[in-house]
């Protein structure tokens, strides 16, 4: 007996739902673990960065790449290829048994990731393609999404306490089997006949560009940033981003097109894509430390406690749709990069108190996940509201691209600024007990969040600091300036965002350039 048409969409819609929730997950629920992480793998405090990164990093690389072979050669085709890869490398990650090992395997994990994500839209929108339907399916996948990554801190959290990190990645491997399941009966193959060719030398240039500046940010601190090596891959960075700009500019069918920046709107809510993700994103990696480490919670509590951070994410998106409505989004999206900065600095303010807890914290959590809330939906809604619906993908693609590139890089700048703060604090306290190999490692370790093993790896550090209110006060400190840097960032981009977006009126040049892109499509 075959299904009906609306039987075989809703099967389609609760596929795509699942593969949304996985790749959410993924995103918010490792995070919480790191910290068990560093002490089950025996790495360091790069290592914890680098498994992080590499998911994101390879995300960003696939990205547009996937976009453009989907459309050539199949929607149903290369997602049903991403999630078998995302259960395999989901898999391989659950059973890796050191740090590089899983860097490798988040990185590839990444790769398929990126494949399942650009793909979920565009399935959806073949899918989907009745106004009210489509309208209905979108905003449901949107709360599932959402729910991955509001819920990923807590499900990580109690993963590691009933069993172990491991399942962390292994519960994916399951899911992806029933997400391929419903794929292969229910999803409707789609591709484009007019598809652009991919754009590989663009994807490659940027990959090294954005790749680099990540490596020297993590890596300069060990290597010396003025010597050879990290002036080496500064200069290889600089050169690679020079040669995309330059390959962009001569493609006939450029993965960014750098026109549609004209187009006030779109340059605005870009802003507010790297704003989100300048701040919010990024400090998700290290605040769980901070509630484990610097609170002294354990996984499941540090996963609650995460849950005012990233719950108003859910509960605003229909608000900030009616706002950005009533008011346009060129008001509502620097407002809620304010009201993220807004909420790093109440944050840096508790925890700065006598007696931090997750309730000095909580004004703070709420108000950046508030901010958040308000700016996601907005943001998206206008870059690709703001092009002919002939580059709605295109303008998609750099939305989602200047996100990863964003995130990705600001991983590296919150973990440089939170050990070199660190390092800085116990050079100034400790440096008469511990020389500066010593002072650099137990830097490490703090920022890590590794604090058992202090006192037997430096048996020094225990005769210097026996009460550990160095160590502690180290973090605290670290940890306050990493919030003072998220706060002011995003405060500046929102009144970068503010004025790129003007009045509301597009100028007249951007208006004979959406003129033009009507005409042609």
């Amino acid at each position: 007996m075959s299904l009906s048409h609306a039987g075989k969409n809703r099967i389609a819609l609760s596929a795509i739902c699942l593969i949304a929730l996985m790749f959410g997950l993924e995103i918010s629920s490792v995070p919480v673990i790191l910290p068990t992480l560093e002490k089950a793998l025996h790495g360091n405090f790069s290592d914890m960065q680098w498994i992080m990164n590499a998911y994101t990093l390879a995300c960003t690389t696939v990205l547009m790449a996937a976009g453009t072979v989907a459309d050539r050669y199949g929607r149903k085709r290369v997602l049903i290829v991403g999630v078998v890869l995302f259960g395999l490398t989901s898999l391989v990650c659950g059973l890796a048994q050191s740090a590089p090992v899983l860097i490798v395997s988040r990185f590839l994990q990444g790769l398929a990731g990126g494949a399942m994500l650009i793909c979920q839209l565009a399935v959806l929108s073949h899918q989907f393609q009745e106004g009210k339907e489509r309208s209905k399916a979108f905003a449901i996948w949107g709360v599932v999404f959402g729910m991955g990554l509001g819920f990923g801190p807590i499900i990580g959290g109690a993963i590691v306490a009933l069993s172990s990190w491991q399942w962390v990645f292994l519960v994916h491997v399951p899911l992806a089997v029933v997400a391929l399941a419903l794929v292969l009966g229910s999803v409707e193959e789609s591709s484009d006949p007019d598809a652009k060719k991919l754009d590989l030398p663009g994807i490659v240039t940027l990959s090294l560009a954005v790749f680099g500046l990540t490596y020297f940010i993590t890596q300069g601190p060990g290597l010396g940033f003025a010597s050879p090596a990290a002036i080496g891959i500064l200069v290889a960075t600089v050169a690679s981003f020079a040669v995309f700009l330059w390959v962009e500019k001569i493609n006939p069918h450029p993965m960014f097109d750098f026109s549609v920046f004209r187009i006030r709107n779109f340059s605005g809510s870009i802003i507010g894509s790297i704003g989100m993700n300048f701040s919010f994103w990024p400090f998700m990696i290290y605040l769980p430390i901070y509630f484990q480490s610097g609170l002294g919670y354990d996984a499941v509590t540090a996963g609650s406690a995460l849950l005012a951070y990233t719950l108003p994410t859910l509960v605003l998106p229909p608000l900030a749709e009616r706002l950005s409505l009533r008011y346009r989004p060129g008001l509502v999206i620097p407002s809620g990069l304010f009201v993220i900065g807004l909420g790093f600095m109440a944050m840096r303010y508790g925890s700065g108190v006598e007696h931090a807890s997750w309730l000095t914290l909580l004004p703070g959590c709420l108000l950046a996940g508030i901010g958040l809330g308000l700016t996601n939906t907005p943001v998206t809604n206008t870059t690709t509201g703001s092009v002919s619906s002939a580059r709605a993908g295109m303008a998609s693609g750099m939305d989602m691209s200047a996100r990863l590139i964003t995130l990705a890089i600001n991983i590296a700048l919150m973990g440089f600024i939170l050990l070199e703060g660190i390092h800085s604090y116990l050079r100034n306290t400790l440096s008469a007990s511990l020389d500066a190999p010593q002072l650099r490692a137990v830097a490490e370790k703090i920022a890590a969040g590794s604090f058992n093993a202090l006192t037997q790896d430096f048996p020094a550090l225990s005769q210097a600091d026996p009460s550990g209110t160095a160590v502690h006060a180290a973090l605290v400190q670290s940890f306050g300036l990493v919030m003072l840097y998220g706060g002011i960032g995003v405060w500046v981009l929102a009144g970068i965002s503010l004025l790129i977006f003007g009045n509301g009126k597009p100028s007249a040049r951007a208006s004979g350039l959406k003129t033009e892109e009507s005409m042609c499509s």
